[in-house]
């Protein structure tokens, strides 16, 4: 949030395949799953939990990035631009189409990132965003990677149920907020009125995650503002307006537009009152967040419980507010068996095999990779088609000292005889790190 207008975590892999189908027998090639499951009729959209798990490995990649480009993600410093490139890469491979807008400000570079899922109403577009820049003093792990990692983590559930949203849906990572909101305010400048006019409502996610949080909602927006506090009623937790950051972050560039807003936020440096931590627990007397825009902004001052709940509150606004149908699961086949790679070795595999179905594979074949790794941009990662096609999932990356692959790409697999034996092929290209794979599906 901006002062004024002008390698590790651990291996999940239940969570982080949320959204794949569970395993339909413990054999190491499991029969898919009932045929009727391709046929169901779609049912009413309900928005999936989003796991905290997820969120927080986003987390430990932002402070990994901070850690090793000068202890921040500041706008025209290396850190913001691998913040922009690492959240692309996982966007581009969950299907979104991804576009980087350039700006200047400062005398440097700024970015933004726009990412839109396919389908829904062109005319009609729900929109959620965060600033994804930190100051110059810390690695802004609250403030902003907390929302930044929360509408991440939300648009890849999107992508996991293949959401089938009224309207189109749009998620956004604005660069130099802490600038004076410059990135969402040179988007919203370059819009024509007419784009404008499509946007139906836009949420902000700023600093969800703060050490003695509270809950507060803003007030912008009658639905919008209705939609989270119903969700937090909900489960039981109390609301306030918000009225911190009131003009403060980059819902303001929408709404000085006339486009609707709304948002959450869990405080910066006010101080939490005693009728406050009666009501969220916490400490009274101390700031909602004490290590605000300072070096201390670290993974180690997230309040999970905070972060949970607003990135379900999220998801909830997203699915509610956009209308949706969830599109029925395909037939899944899996390999669970572990295979060892070998460190700095050659390439291995593990085998899906597939009988029993006609004509080709489809062109949105989902290709489930849970790779547990303790350095993951060693590996070199493809899918091999039965007549020997190589499709690349993950290239070789030095700089991504993150672990484990765990997450789920789709491939257009539509010029090859689905029958066959399928494989998933890693090789490890650099010394010193280990792992193995831990399962690999494939949903038609």
């Amino acid at each position: 949030m901006t002062l004024s207008v002008p390698r590790r975590t651990a291996a999940i892999a239940a969570l982080a395949l949320t959204g794949l189908i569970a395993t339909a027998a413990p054999a190491a090639t499991a029969a898919p799953a009932a045929p009727a499951a391709t046929t169901a009729a779609a049912t009413t959209a309900a928005a999936p939990d989003i796991p905290l798990a997820n969120v927080k490995a986003h987390l430990n990649d932002f402070q990994s990035i901070a850690s090793a480009n000068g202890g921040n993600r500041a706008h025209g410093r290396a850190g913001y631009k691998a913040s922009i490139d690492s959240v692309k890469a996982k966007l581009d491979a969950a299907g979104f189409t991804t576009t980087v807008q350039q700006f200047t400000t400062s005398g440097a570079t700024g970015y933004n990132l726009i990412a839109d899922w396919p389908g829904g109403d062109a005319n009609q577009i729900v929109m959620a965003g965060a600033h994804l820049d930190s100051v110059s003093s810390g690695p802004g792990i609250n403030d902003n990677a907390s929302g930044s990692a929360a509408v991440l983590e939300t648009a890849l559930a999107v992508s996991r149920a293949q959401f089938k949203p009224a309207k189109h849906l749009r998620f956004a990572w604005w660069g130099a907020e802490e600038l004076g909101l410059v990135g969402s305010r040179y988007y919203v400048n370059n819009l024509p009125s007419t784009e404008r006019s499509k946007i139906s409502g836009y949420l902000n996610f700023d600093m969800i995650g703060s050490s003695n949080a509270g809950y507060f909602v803003y007030d912008d927006d009658p639905t919008i503002e209705k939609t989270f506090k119903d969700y937090f009623a909900g489960i039981g937790v109390p609301t306030e307006i918000e009225t911190e950051g009131d003009g403060r972050s980059d819902h303001a560039s929408f709404k000085n537009v006339g486009i609707p807003v709304g948002g959450l936020f869990t405080g910066a440096s006010r101080t939490k009152s005693s009728a406050q931590a009666q009501k969220w627990g916490g400490t009274a007397g101390q700031a909602f967040d004490r290590c605000y825009h300072s070096s201390c902004d670290t993974t180690a001052q997230i309040n999970d419980t905070a972060l949970d709940r607003n990135s379900d509150a999220i998801a909830h606004a997203i699915w509610s507010l956009s209308a949706g149908t969830t599109q029925p699961p395909g037939e899944t086949y899996e390999n669970t068996a572990d295979v060892a790679i070998p460190d700095n070795g050659a390439a291995v595999t593990s085998t899906v095999n597939v009988s029993g179905r006609t004509g080709n594979a489809p062109a949105t074949l989902k290709v489930g990779v849970d790779i547990i790794h303790t350095w993951r941009g060693d590996l070199v990662v493809d899918l091999v088609a039965p007549d020997g096609t190589v499709y690349p999932l993950k290239p070789f990356s030095s700089g991504d000292s993150a672990d484990n692959v765990q997450t789920t790409y789709t491939v257009n697999a539509s010029g090859e005889a689905a029958n066959g034996a399928w494989k998933l092929r890693v090789q490890d290209r650099a010394a010193q790190d280990t792992g193995y794979i831990n399962a690999f599906r494939l949903t038609f």
